[in-house]
């Protein structure tokens, strides 16, 4: 800050930093120690047991490290933000805190012996741990949170399908040029709004359909087989997708899931074809309804109205419904001729939630739109694994998608069992930031082992209580 005094300028001085050495000669520090947390809930859900009898054949007369243990490793090492397979090193070399953890050349070898059907094995092994969470979280507190849309809860489960490019710097197998542009692959995923879990994804070339309707059945069937069964059977279960799962196949499957005992809803969004123009055209004016906020307050300048009876629905689902938003586009809005025309953007979608109860249109309008959080769990996973894919071989990286599933479970459940407040709703960013990368001292005393976090630390106690919540969790038996 400068100061003046007749005609003379002065500096006033700023506090210095204090001068330090820096060598690499420490001992009983410890780096990553909140990572400590995510081995333990591996361990404490059933997920390094159940991954230990998945995986179990590939470990030849029972010798070398346990494959169970190193894809628990993998799986840990990516939900701490580990970007390539190397990154182990942050855990192996502190083997006091994390134990034995297997070398880069040993978790590449695992991750190319993992064919279709051990990939089969580790994802019904991810679905044993998460009936034990979700019944952890049943005696620990409420149960799994409900998702919310217009300023209530929404009854049961929530599941959000969307695919994202994911671009390959390199020649990989099967990677191809995607619809954006780019290079790389196309993958397809399905995430729970209500914990943010990632219930499963498969991996397709750069130049896989985003409209595939096989793809969406077979990624729905595998995040449906996730479920605990307490849950997938007897709860409500709604899918939501953009356009891209407007398919009659797709739509057709999601209703055909009632036979089986699942009661399964959808809200996707839907193409804006010419009859759906002559339709909007035609809506007097006294029809369009206040759009709602996701706090339920109404939305400053949208408006819904239902367009069912209007359109063509014909091979879709008895009760289908087709409900538009329309509202003045915000700035950088992408806008098709139809909406520069009218001066509005417009957003159609199908459902076939029915009219009795919560089956408003404009309800119904702010719960799809809700989807959108899909985004956030997408961005959130490319920095949890299935950003970066490690190897040529497109095997090597289903598997290392597989295992980005689970880093994004593992966090998930952090949030649901351990954490309170700001930080049960954290992104892994901000996990990673306060919790999981903090460091510690190591020291030993009465036959014990202790993680000693700085007393200056800002989340310290939050990172300790996390801790003794954990201790305290029911164990799985057998």
């Amino acid at each position: 800050m400068s100061v003046q005094a007749e005609g003379t300028f002065y500096v006033q001085g700023i506090g210095l930093r204090p001068k330090v050495h820096v060598s690499a000669d420490g001992s009983g520090v410890v780096g990553h120690a909140g990572a400590r947390l995510l081995t333990d809930l591996a361990d404490t859900t059933g997920l390094t047991a159940a991954y230990s009898a998945a995986l179990g054949p590939l470990r030849p007369r029972g010798t070398g490290h346990a494959p169970g243990r190193i894809a628990t490793d993998l799986a840990v090492m990516l939900a701490d933000g580990g970007e390539a397979i190397a990154d182990l090193a942050v855990l192996r070399d502190q083997a006091e805190v994390f134990g034995p953890v297997a070398s880069t050349p040993t978790a590449w070898r695992l991750l190319a012996d993992v064919d279709d059907t051990a990939l089969a094995s580790l994802a019904s092994a991810r679905a044993r741990a998460r009936d034990v969470a979700w019944l952890q979280a049943a005696e620990h507190g409420e149960g799994i949170p409900a998702a919310r849309a217009g300023g209530r809860m929404l009854s049961g489960l929530v599941l959000d399908l969307d695919a994202t490019p994911v671009t390959c710097h390199s020649e990989k197998q099967q990677a191809a040029p995607t619809y954006k542009g780019g290079f790389g692959y196309h993958p397809l995923l399905c995430f729970l709004a209500n914990t943010g879990e990632a219930l499963s994804g498969r991996l397709r070339p750069g130049n896989a359909g985003a409209n595939t309707a096989s793809d969406h059945i077979t990624v729905l069937d595998q995040a449906l087989a996730q479920i605990p069964d307490a849950h997938r059977h007897g709860t409500d279960i709604l899918v939501r997708t953009d356009s891209a799962g407007s398919a009659k196949a797709f739509l057709t499957h999601v209703r055909d899931l009632r036979k089986r005992g699942i009661r399964s809803y959808f809200s996707v969004g839907y193409a804006i074809t010419e009859p759906v123009r002559r339709a909007i055209r035609a809506m007097p004016n006294r029809l369009w309804h206040p759009a709602l906020d996701q706090d339920g307050t109404l939305r400053e300048g949208a408006e819904v109205a239902e367009l069912t009876g209007m359109v063509d629905l014909d091979g879709y689902p008895a009760g289908t419904r087709i409900i538009v938003r329309r509202e003045r586009p915000h700035p950088g809005a992408q806008l098709s001729l139809f909406d520069q025309d009218e001066g509005l953007r417009h957003q159609v979608f199908l459902t076939d939630t029915p009219y009795p109860g919560r089956g408003s249109a404009q309800f119904l309008e702010v719960r799809h739109r809700g989807h959108a959080c899909v985004e956030d769990h997408i961005r959130c996973g490319k920095t949890t694994g299935f950003g970066r894919f490690p190897s040529r071989d497109f095997g090597i990286n289903a598997a290392w998608l597989e295992l980005s599933l689970a880093a994004i479970d593992l966090l998930a459940w952090m949030r649901v069992l351990l954490l309170d407040g700001e930080l049960a709703a954290a992104e892994p960013k901000k996990l990673r930031y306060r919790l999981l990368h903090v460091a510690a001292r190591l020291t030993h005393g009465g036959r014990r082992l202790r993680l000693r976090i700085s007393t200056t630390w800002p989340w310290r106690h939050e990172l300790a209580t996390a801790f003794h919540r954990l201790t305290a969790l029911p164990r799985p038996t057998g």
